[in-house]
Parts: C-alpha cells; sequence; structure tokens
C-alpha cells in the first residue's frame, strides 16, 4: 500500500474512532440527565420488567396487562412452538429490522450492519418473546406500576406495532412484527426502552441509546 493510501487509511480510522468516542460520551450525559415528567417509585402495584441482554433492552410485561390489539396480534401461530404461547407473559423489544435479525448477540455485531443502522432506516420491528414468569436479579430488573401508568406503557407498545405477518424468531419462543418508527443512531432500540418507561412516568434519562444507559436508572 503506497503512503498516501495508507495515510488516508489511519486517517479515516482516527475519525472513526473519536466519532465512536464521542457518540459513547454523549450517549452517558443524555442518560444523566432526567427526563421530565418522572413520577414518584410506586411502593407496590403492577410487576413490569425490563430485561438486558449486552446489546437490546425489552420490556416484559403480563399478557393481562396486553390491549386487546396486542393480544390479538401476539398468537401462537406465529412461533416455530405454539407451545410457548401458554407462557402468560412477553417480552418486547423494538429496533432496526437488520440490526435485530442480524445481531442477536454481541458476536454478531459488523461494521455493515453498524453502518446501516447509524444512516437509519423505517424497516422496524418489534421482537416478542412469550416467556414464564420473570426473575428479578443482575440483567433484569423489576419496575413496580401503578394501573395508569400500565396502561400508558402498554399504549405505547401498541402504538408501536404496524400492520404485516410476522416473522419467525431466533428460537421456538419468539417472533418478529412489523413496527413503527424511525430508527437511527439517534434513536435506538434502548432509546424507545427508555421512552416507553417516559411515557410511563418512570424515572429515565433524556437519551437511552445503549442498554447500559437504561438498566442504569433501574
Amino acid at each position: 500500500m503506497k503512503g498516501s493510501a495508507l495515510g488516508t487509511l489511519v486517517a479515516l480510522l482516527l475519525l472513526v474512532a473519536v466519532v465512536a468516542q464521542g457518540y459513547w460520551i454523549a450517549g452517558w450525559i443524555g442518560a444523566a440527565l432526567e427526563a421530565a415528567g418522572a413520577e414518584a417509585r410506586a411502593a407496590s402495584g403492577i410487576a413490569v420488567y425490563v430485561e438486558d441482554n449486552g446489546i437490546h433492552t425489552g420490556i416484559v410485561v403480563s399478557k393481562a396487562l396486553l390491549t386487546p390489539r396486542l393480544a390479538g396480534r401476539f398468537v401462537a401461530a406465529d412461533l416455530r412452538d405454539p407451545r410457548y404461547a401458554r407462557h402468560d407473559w412477553v417480552a418486547v423489544g423494538w429496533g432496526d429490522r437488520a440490526f435485530y435479525l442480524d445481531t442477536p448477540t454481541w458476536r454478531d455485531l459488523s461494521l455493515s450492519t453498524v453502518a446501516a443502522a447509524a444512516v437509519g432506516s423505517d424497516a422496524t420491528v418489534l421482537h416478542v418473546e412469550h416467556v414464564p414468569p420473570p426473575i428479578a436479579g443482575g440483567s433484569v430488573k423489576r419496575v413496580l406500576l401503578r394501573p395508569d401508568q400500565a396502561r400508558r406503557l402498554v399504549g405505547f407498545i401498541d402504538a408501536s406495532l404496524g400492520e404485516g405477518p410476522a416473522d419467525r424468531g431466533y428460537d421456538a419462543w419468539d417472533a418478529f412484527y412489523p413496527a413503527r418508527g424511525h430508527y437511527s443512531a439517534v434513536r435506538t432500540c434502548n432509546a424507545w426502552t427508555g421512552e416507553a418507561l417516559m411515557a410511563a412516568g418512570v424515572p429515565m434519562g433524556r437519551w437511552t441509546p445503549f442498554s447500559g444507559t437504561v438498566m442504569w436508572w433501574l
């Protein structure tokens, strides 16, 4: 490689590193600033959960809380193994279709996926898993809500669901559904989780682009 080409490559790599570091710092600054509208934490009430797999966060709610529209869409026929629909809880996350389908774990992350997600996309999905009752601890946090807060949380999820058929998920118990909303480096899957919790009045940072920026508040 000629010296000028090598110099250009090094400069580009340094620029990417600076931008990535700046994004990381900005994300944590945004998360440290409490969003408006936060309500006092409930000492008792309806339990919902927030889970973190290291990349994506999701909201776990009892099926008894779902709106009729959500209950009518999150059905057994969309699962590889319909028996998992017997579970009484669903874990719901939102995000870029390609990022979700191609990046279930950190080891699946690629530069091309990151670049495409950063540019943004209207092809978004809800990832829905049928799960047993969650157990709080570690990467799973319990949040107690008043009934009106729970309705607002589920209403936010309902408003995020689009139209169209489901796609099979990673495993036998999950599926992907077309969603509403534009995904970008600003509005990430974790920013959506933060917005959902904010809609319910849960204290949360103004901008929560990373899973850690959501879980830090819980």
